[in-house]
């Protein structure tokens, strides 16, 4: 697996390197931790610098999770243990999910109960999470260093739109 797992590294920071792969970037990120970790529902929130906003950067699901999509953070044990913290998040029950989401009524609609969430974080500040969700009781902590050299592969990204924005 580790030699797959670098081929799939190595394909995503390919995609990175094209002007305007933003998307190729994305997709790659997606199928490789699909195939590599598994997910039902994968999605790419970026944070704004107040850290009182998530805005949708990429979704394997636009119907049900549209890019562009925002939601507003307000104070929860959940963003405080990602966003402020930089802590990884699995939760791997309908009861872990309620807790973490407000929307957890659409996320129990598609199948999952279980959630790995990965933040970025540089110098203290979190710009980002990458977001995986499947069904009960499918991630473990071993799950978590797999899927980070993704995440953080959207650095560069997420300060980009940092920038562009203004921040």
């Amino acid at each position: 697996m580790e030699s797959r797992a670098l081929e799939l590294l190595h394909q995503s920071c390919t995609a990175a390197a094209v002007r305007g792969g933003r998307e190729g970037l994305f997709r790659g990120i997606d199928q490789a931790l699909g195939e590599l970790v598994g997910h039902k529902l994968f999605t790419i929130l970026y944070t704004s610098p107040d850290a009182q906003q998530v805005i949708r950067l990429y979704s394997n699901q636009p119907e049900a999770y549209p890019v562009s999509g925002a939601k507003k953070m307000g104070p929860t044990p959940w963003g405080d243990l990602v966003i402020t913290r930089g802590q990884p998040y699995i939760g791997n029950t309908e009861d872990d999910i309620k807790w973490a989401f407000f929307d957890h009524e659409l996320i129990k609609s598609l199948g999952c109960d279980s959630v790995l969430n990965v933040p970025v974080v540089i110098e203290g500040r979190t710009l980002g999470t990458l977001n995986l969700l499947h069904q009960a009781g499918w991630y473990e902590d071993r799950h978590v260093p797999i899927a980070t050299p993704f995440a953080y592969l959207l650095a560069p990204l997420f300060e980009a739109v940092r920038r562009d924005a203004g921040a």
